[in-house]
């Protein structure tokens, strides 16, 4: 396997650790802090961490007419309303629900390619794949699944629209965002989205409610560094150089993963009902990297170097 490869593979399990470990840490921070503030929060912090790695290693902001409009339209689309919705949501519904219901990211990333990049042909084993991958889900959760449409009506509804808006900005980018620094991408819609929520929060929620726990503030640092930070820096990596579908799987994956956290840290039951899903979610991200294993495996069989 060659070193670009290598890394896009160790890329892709990083953000999918990570990514699975952010629900448990927004839970623990809306313990303390209403949603918005915490989202704003969390995102000014981060913006701050990636100034200071961009003057570190010497990369510059760019600042042309298009790249602006990127910024504002990222801000808007991929950071103030999808994680807004999100953290507002989570005060009324599961995360298991969460997840179940944000999993409709990948099939919007298929519709919005067919719409936005139709030059970029999304083939069968990847509709299948995606297809496979959700049933998996829902297998994982439907057991614990408990739905009360009258009650969480439009946090289901906030957490379907985030998906969706997540799966255009990701196809948009993906499109015309191909020449931005991955550094460069976050700094300025991180801000833009940290900056606004603050403010609305300010505006709209219960200032008197803030408490500033050890829970508060890991979740907020946490989510900052590592659940920002570091995902969405290779995240927009990653999208100059793999499929945007493939990418979108990672919202099959991460579910799992919070699943095995909570066996691991919350000495959760890991049931058979469990394994059947995680094992249809990962045959479903085989079959839709089917095309790109079998020409790898071609290449190899003909011994051309990779």
């Amino acid at each position: 396997m060659s070193k670009e490869k290598l890394k896009i593979v160790l890329g892709y399990a990083i953000i999918c650790l990570i990514w699975g470990s952010t629900w448990l840490a927004i839970r623990i921070g809306l313990d303390s802090l209403t949603p918005l503030f915490s989202c704003g929060t969390r995102f000014l912090i981060a913006s701050l961490f990636i100034y200071t790695i961009m003057r570190f290693r010497g990369v510059k902001l760019q600042t042309d007419a298009k790249s602006i409009k990127l910024y504002i339209v990222m801000g808007i689309f991929s950071f103030v309303f999808p994680f807004g919705l999100v953290y507002w949501a989570e005060q009324f519904i599961a995360s298991g629900l969460t997840s179940v219901l944000f999993a409709v990211h990948p099939f919007f990333v298929i519709v919005w390619s067919r719409i936005i990049s139709p030059e970029h042909k999304v083939g069968p084993y990847q509709v299948l794949g995606v297809v496979l991958g959700f049933l998996g889900i829902l297998v994982i959760f439907l057991e614990g699944l408990s739905i009360n449409l009258t009650e969480d009506f439009w946090a289901m509804v906030a957490v379907i629209a985030s998906g969706i808006m997540q799966a255009w900005i990701a196809v948009f980018m993906k499109k015309h965002g191909n020449y931005l620094h991955p550094l460069s991408m976050n700094l300025v819609p991180i801000f833009l989205a940290g900056i606004s929520l603050v403010f609305i929060s300010f505006v709209f929620e219960d200032r008197t409610s803030w408490i500033f726990d050890n829970g508060a503030v890991f979740s907020i640092l946490y989510l900052a560094f590592f659940g920002t930070v570091t995902t969405f820096t290779i995240f927009y990596w990653l999208l100059k150089r793999i499929s945007v579908v493939i990418i979108s799987l990672t919202s099959f994956i991460t579910p799992i993963i919070a699943v095995i956290l909570g066996l691991l840290i919350l000495n959760e039951k890991f049931s058979g009902q469990t394994l059947m899903g995680s094992s249809l979610v990962l045959i479903g991200i085989l079959f839709a990297n089917f095309r790109g294993l079998r020409n790898y495996y071609r290449l190899k069989s003909r011994r051309i170097p990779l």
